[in-house]
């Protein structure tokens, strides 16, 4: 089950986009070295679920909602901010479920979502009249994002740092998921706190109640029929994903298991290759070959027809079910000229498309201000799935960043949130997140769509 000529540290043979500039290797070897001796943070057994679940999905017969940070930090590792984003992806889920009729995989961007990718290994900022160079922030598993010599400097004791909070954040997360926190039964407890005040429309607020009551009624209907115990049809599956950038943390714990062949990366369900860094002689390509976990792969406009096959063959050359996932990050003025040649050289392989709408809208307000449009991303989610429909293939989840707090960082909306007024609270650390309303608002436009379609095709 291990390709051939691979071990985890086989990726040391290639070259390595994004590695961080650490400047004392027997530091870095002394944290892989910790990490490896330390527990995992998930199973092999929990890997072999979700893979089975995307193998579903990559049939039609579930639907996968991924989300979360763009880059988490340890200072959110509270309560407040990880129930948060718990919520809001179990209140998108229930709105796909309701819309689309088909069970939802949940699968959060947290507990190790730690590193991020740069454009550049630079930053310069003019600090008291200076101008001032230091290492860009690479998320916290390598420095911190303070603009400071000693918080910019990449520091190895991070990686086992990140470790920690990422094993408190899952803790966490399994505890009041195995509490009932999640139980879809009482759907209206997942309500958060400052919705009260926030600008819910009238009309969405009124329709995710009659949601949640339907489904309520739907599951007792169920159990009086003996078709499933209450505590089964509410109970609720959470994986989590984040990108494998940084490769010697991935690879510290990548690991055997007893009774099942291969190796697996047990710092997460799902870990994904980021757009720059998909190289197919890169080290990451390299790394994520050997793995049995499901892979992600982040395809932007200028993917070709020949890298699509190519990982295709580097990265699932079996044709595993659930295996592969391609997530498109096309931007919404690209889609329809780029996706149709990329579906049309996957074939009939087996890949899992699931849609980032995030990524290729991103732009700068006139005060420098990062920002994406809630328009350009429905834009995109409904481009792509109008090109999936016209290709016969069909669109087998979302990718989205985001938060359960409520952030100014995204634009537009049904609260109209300006450019004007993305300063109130801004709070990413990289990129912009949509807000509570926004996520639950683009949930419901696109399970109304999505089940319209279904409809029409019926």
């Amino acid at each position: 089950m291990t390709p051939q000529d691979w071990f985890p540290q086989s990726w040391r043979t290639r070259p390595a986009a994004q590695a961080p500039p650490y400047e004392d290797e027997a530091a870095v070897q002394r944290a892989t070295d910790t990490l490896a001796s330390l527990p995992p943070l998930v199973t092999s057994w929990e890997i072999e679920r979700l893979k089975s679940l995307l193998a579903e999905a990559q049939e039609g017969k579930r639907f996968v909602l991924q989300g979360g940070d763009c880059a988490e930090t340890v200072a959110d590792c509270r309560p407040e901010p990880i129930a948060d984003k718990l919520k809001i992806l179990l209140q998108m889920s229930l709105v796909l479920v309701h819309g689309l009729r088909r069970p939802v995989v949940r699968i959060g961007r947290f507990a190790g979502q730690y590193a991020k990718p740069r454009s550049q290994y630079i930053e310069t900022r003019i600090v008291d009249g200076k101008e001032v160079t230091l290492p860009s922030y690479f998320g916290d598993l390598v420095n911190r994002v303070g603009f400071t010599a000693e918080e910019r400097r990449p520091d190895p004791a991070n990686l086992v740092a990140g470790f920690h909070h990422a094993a408190l954040t899952l803790n966490f997360i399994r505890a009041l998921v195995d509490g009932g926190f999640a139980d879809l039964h009482h759907p209206h407890q997942w309500d958060l706190a400052f919705t009260r005040e926030a600008a819910l429309s009238a009309e969405l607020r009124a329709e995710y109640e009659r949601m949640s009551q339907n489904l309520s009624d739907g599951m007792h209907l169920m159990e009086a029929l003996g078709e499933a115990r209450i505590e089964e049809l509410t109970r609720v599956e959470f994986f989590t994903s984040h990108e494998g950038l940084n490769l010697p943390y991935e690879s510290a714990l990548t690991r055997e298991v007893p009774r099942r062949p291969g190796h697996y990366n047990l710092s997460t369900h799902l870990p994904w290759i980021g757009e720059r860094t998909r190289a197919l002689d890169g080290a990451h390509v390299e790394f994520f070959r050997g793995l049995r976990n499901p892979v992600g792969v982040k395809l932007g406009p200028k993917t070709t027809a020949d890298d699509v096959r190519q990982l295709i063959e580097t990265l699932n050359p079996e044709d595993e079910p659930g295996r592969l996932i391609f997530i498109t990050r096309m931007g919404a003025k690209h889609v329809e000229n780029e996706l149709p040649r990329l579906l049309e050289a996957a074939g009939r392989h087996r890949v899992l498309w699931i849609c980032d709408p995030m990524h290729g809208n991103t732009h700068s307000t006139a005060s420098g201000i990062k920002t994406r449009s809630f328009d350009a991303i429905l834009e995109d989610l409904e481009r792509t799935q109008d090109v999936h429909s016209r290709a016969g293939t069909w669109l087998g989840g979302v990718h989205f960043e985001l938060t359960g707090q409520d952030v100014t960082e995204c634009v537009g909306g049904a609260a109209g949130l300006s450019e004007e007024g993305l300063e109130a609270n801004y709070a990413s650390p990289c990129d912009p997140r949509l807000n509570y309303q926004q996520s639950l608002e683009l949930a419901f436009l696109l399970a109304r769509r999505m089940r319209g379609q279904d409809r029409g095709q019926g």
